[in-house]
């Protein structure tokens, strides 16, 4: 059943999701994009994790970002997109946004991680994402409706078009309040994408304390 609808879902969105452009106006460890992307968190600096659950590469940051996040202060608002370049990608994006539907994602994220890469969980596989499930003592039948319904589909669509927009062409990757992209590799460190993260919202902030109408 899982199978069959993630594949009818992964279908439906093939058409939207296309292959992004690499970005450009790369400014040391970090890329400006231009135009700016308006973002989904209003009077906060926003930062997105761009994310796969089967990359390896995402799967060594999520600890650095499990730490940072507890820490972050409360004008910063993190959350997670699921970058979707084809098919297998959405299908990863359709189980985190599904699980997030039925209220299962803070507990099962970091678990569904670790299965995926040190148990060799397939998300892919039908039986086996069921499998693991059941064993989280998920209700499968919640999350096969959810994985279909409308409000994870928007927010699948709203993924593609992140995506598309930031053009990105790997993850992981850190958009900052929509402007600015920090990119794994040439360097780029765990802790170093995140030390990059603190200075551009220390910047922003300053700018917008900058920009703040005068209190009388």
């Amino acid at each position: 059943m899982i199978r069959s609808l993630l594949a009818v879902a992964a279908a439906a969105l093939a058409a939207a999701i296309a292959p992004a452009p690499a970005a450009a106006q790369s400014v040391g460890a970090y890329v400006e994009i231009n135009p700016p992307i308006s973002t989904d968190t209003q009077g906060k600096i926003e930062v997105v994790e761009f994310f796969w659950y089967e990359c390896p590469h995402c799967y060594a940051l999520e600890p650095f970002l499990e730490t940072w996040i507890k820490k972050l202060p409360k004008d910063v608002e993190f959350r997670r997109v699921p970058a979707m370049f084809n098919q297998r990608w959405a299908v990863s994006g359709r189980v985190y946004y599904a699980l997030d539907a039925i209220g299962e994602l803070d507990r099962l994220h970091k678990p569904l991680f670790d299965a995926i890469h040190k148990d060799g969980l397939k998300i892919t596989d039908e039986r086996q994402l069921a499998d693991w499930l059941g064993r989280q003592k998920v209700d499968l039948a919640k999350f096969n409706a959810a994985l279909k319904s409308f409000s994870v589909e928007s927010r699948l669509k709203r993924a593609v078009d992140l995506t598309q927009a930031s053009k990105i062409d790997a993850v992981p990757a850190l958009m900052v309040n929509g402007r600015y992209l920090i990119l794994a590799g040439a360097g780029n460190t765990e802790q170093r994408m995140i030390g990059t993260a603190d200075s551009l919202i220390a910047a922003l902030r300053k700018e917008l304390a900058a920009a703040a109408p005068a209190k009388k």
